[in-house]
């Protein structure tokens, strides 16, 4: 078994892109759409930085290419990805530390500090 702690720590857009997996295979544009969502457009992946992460996971055997498709009219040039165990695993990992970091700064009196309001509405 590979250990997980190795791969750690994530940049902000690997740890998105493992985590927009966790539901469903998605392709490239499913995976920034997303992203967006998930951090109500505080983070957007530009198709380079997607596509340069996403080659990282690859070939770090975090993620994988899916041979699914999700509708018989996909277009067949679409390269849709899915989360491996390994992936799954970092994941956790990296949701772990990141958990333990925030923990640790409540104890010293950090609190996390409040949105500002156009952030809210978004």
């Amino acid at each position: 078994m590979d250990d997980a702690r190795r791969f750690l720590p994530l940049t902000p857009q690997q740890f998105h892109i493992l985590l927009a997996l966790t539901g469903e295979d998605r392709h490239g544009y499913g995976i920034i759409l997303e992203v967006e969502r998930r951090t109500a457009g505080d983070l957007r992946l530009g198709t380079g930085t997607l596509y340069t992460a996403v080659a990282g996971l690859v070939d770090e055997a975090l993620i994988a290419e899916s041979k699914r498709r999700l509708t018989a009219r996909d277009d067949g040039r679409r390269r849709y990805y899915t989360l491996t165990p390994l992936g799954r695993r970092v994941l956790e990992a990296e949701t772990a530390r990141l958990d333990a970091l925030v923990r640790q700064a409540k104890r010293h009196g950090v609190q996390p500090a409040p949105r500002p309001a156009w952030s809210r509405s978004k």
